[in-house]
């Protein structure tokens, strides 16, 4: 399992950081969209 879990990581190694990325701004918006109501 951990040979499988490298041989993923080495094939999506360019697009491992841009998900990086993407899932950060998801986490960043979903805080804005829950802390939204108690600032209106």
């Amino acid at each position: 399992m951990a040979k499988d879990i490298k041989t993923a990581i080495h094939r999506s190694r360019e697009t491992l950081l841009a998900d990086a990325i993407g899932a950060a701004s998801l986490v960043v918006m979903l805080f804005v969209g829950l802390s939204l109501p108690a600032v209106i």
